[in-house]
């Protein structure tokens, strides 16, 4: 399965303090042939959106150094970003009404798997096939 769309894959973004979830996700991820960058906090990540950088859909931890996952949802929202898909992954059974209320989404909780992944990613591609139309 592939997530491109006419030369354009999908841009994922990773917001994850912790390298082996973020290698798992990625691995996930290329699985859709999708374009991952990583950032290591919602610091991270607001910064790559102030630079301009565009994406398709964030996967995103809450708990994390510097700022956490529903803090950095909000300020990507608050930078007019609507029509990113945001979800929020955490192990923390409390964190869905953090990040529904920051602006998420959908939440997902840890670990992610695959065929709850697949149908994510299948949405996202087809929002891109219907705007590309």
């Amino acid at each position: 399965m592939s997530s491109s769309i006419q030369g354009s894959p999908v841009k994922a973004l990773i917001v994850e303090d912790m390298a082996v979830h973020a290698l798992i996700l990625s691995t996930i991820l290329r699985k859709f042939h999708c374009e991952i960058t990583v950032a290591e906090n919602g610091n991270e990540a607001v910064q790559l959106f102030l630079e301009g950088k565009k994406f398709d859909i964030i996967f995103c931890d809450k708990d994390m150094p510097v700022m956490s996952g529903p803090e950095a949802i909000e300020k990507i929202r608050a930078l007019g970003e609507s029509h990113v898909k945001i979800v929020g992954i955490s192990a923390d059974d409390n964190a869905q009404e953090a990040f529904m209320s920051a602006g998420a989404n959908v939440f997902l909780p840890k670990p992610m798997k695959f065929d709850v992944v697949l149908p994510m990613i299948q949405e996202v591609i087809n929002k891109k096939n219907n705007t590309m139309v």
